[in-house]
């Protein structure tokens, strides 16, 4: 009796989930025009009182002038405004669902080498997270896993679908490489009074040992028939041969001029720094390396007690200025929920130098170079995928940002969320009881 009462209690709850899981938007069948809008082209470019066409799935028009070909769907976009979809970086986005139970978290895997460890298997494209997302505007996303020193694979998704294989956009397009550290810094402490930073006494074995891991990948990638077979040594063929980027997790000036240096000796040419958070001492060698960087959201306190409190917003201006490519990381706490809050980071910057459009470039056209997808994603232009939003007022602005429309590759998305349903819920209920 009591088996037959909790399986009727779990298949009504597994039903009630599937029910209320939204259904991903239809291929596009209808071209589309959006008029009157003013256009954030994502490359730094703003239009005016503009129209942007596209079908199949593919932008076809973008200018001031209104199009001579007929659309079969006009939106008057007067006094709102038209973004590319924005993009999230190095985000363990739907790799965990819960973090109090262990086995819905697939983000971090045991061990220290792992390059064949790959996030996009592990992806739930239906995570409840996913849809908050859309809600801000943020539609494509790096999934990415952490810890260990090779943390394993990243891949690119767009935010509607069904499951993992339909929701990639670009398979195991990095490795994510955890850079040692050269200080160990004590925390501030009320006995001990401030962080002490000293030379750690591991940092050199730290690198031999990431050194020798290259080294034999290479000696074992040379083999003819290597037996046994490697899994992490053969996932290295990626870096070697096919030039997948390595994205160098650093933060200090002495982390990032090693970790390039060393990726730069075993001959890697696509090399992104991820976090940075006192990177402006490397900005020239940035700069003159053509290295990118991904630089962790700026809503957090500087790691010095003398540091300017506001170091972190100013820091992507300062950098930009040096001449480096800059886009946003979303790590940082609750990340995976954390990460709908990727347009506001790029306002921040905004607000601290950073012009305005090129605040939007971070996050758009900056974000899909470091990612490898600048000819079809991340800024809009004619022949890119018609993957974009229109808000109601400034999406970098939190008081502002009020999507009305979202499409992905030209599919029309949901913007609804768990929460806006309890609100809506809610908000009947107040209403009712006033009429009372």
């Amino acid at each position: 009796m009591y088996n037959k009462i909790f399986y009727t209690i779990f298949l009504l709850m597994f039903f009630g989930t599937v029910y209320s899981q939204q259904l991903p938007g239809k291929e596009q069948t209808q071209s589309i025009l959006i008029s009157n809008g003013t256009i954030h082209l994502g490359n730094g470019d703003l239009l005016e009182n503009a129209f942007v066409g596209f079908d199949n799935g593919k932008i076809n028009y973008v200018s001031i002038e209104q199009p001579v070909m007929d659309y079969e769907i006009n939106i008057d976009a007067a006094n709102k405004h038209i973004y590319p979809g924005f993009i999230a970086l190095n985000t363990s986005l739907g790799l965990g669902e819960i973090d109090a139970v262990r086995a819905t978290i697939d983000e971090d895997e045991i061990g220290d080498f792992l390059p064949h460890v790959r996030s996009i298997i592990a992806y739930n494209a239906e995570s409840k997270v996913v849809e908050t997302l859309r809600m801000n505007g943020v539609l494509l996303a790096q999934i990415a896993p952490n810890g260990g020193i090779i943390s394993g694979s990243s891949s690119v998704v767009q935010l509607d679908a069904w499951n993992w294989e339909d929701a990639v956009i670009r398979y195991d397009q990095g490795i994510h490489l955890n850079w040692p550290s050269p200080y160990s810094r004590s925390g501030y402490s009320y006995y001990r009074g401030p962080s002490v930073i000293k030379k750690s006494d591991k940092y050199e074995s730290n690198v031999e040992e990431i050194k020798n891991f290259f080294d034999s990948s290479k000696a074992y990638l040379n083999e003819p028939n290597p037996n046994p077979v490697s899994l992490p040594y053969k996932a290295m063929s990626s870096v070697f041969s096919v030039n997948a980027t390595v994205f160098l997790h650093a933060n200090d000036e002495k982390q990032i001029t090693d970790g390039v240096k060393f990726l730069q000796d075993q001959k890697i040419k696509n090399i992104v720094v991820v976090g940075g958070t006192n990177s402006l001492e490397a900005g020239d060698f940035l700069a003159d390396n053509n290295i990118k960087i991904a630089l962790e959201q700026p809503h957090n306190l500087p790691s010095m007690e003398d540091e300017d409190v506001k170091s972190r917003f100013k820091l992507a201006s300062q950098l930009i200025n040096k001449g480096v490519i800059v886009a946003v990381d979303a790590t940082g706490e609750m990340t995976r929920m954390n990460t709908r809050n990727l347009p506001f980071f790029a306002g921040s910057f905004a607000a601290y130098g950073v012009e305005k459009e090129k605040a939007v470039e971070i996050i758009t056209l900056n974000a899909a170079k470091v990612l490898g997808i600048e000819d079809n994603y991340g800024s809009i232009e004619v022949g890119k995928s018609a993957t974009l939003f229109i808000s109601r007022g400034d999406a970098l602005d939190m008081r502002t940002n009020n999507l009305s429309h979202a499409y992905i590759d030209g599919r029309e998305v949901s913007l609804e969320t768990n929460q806006t349903k309890l609100w809506q819920r809610y908000k009947k209920k107040v209403e009712e009881e006033k009429k009372q």
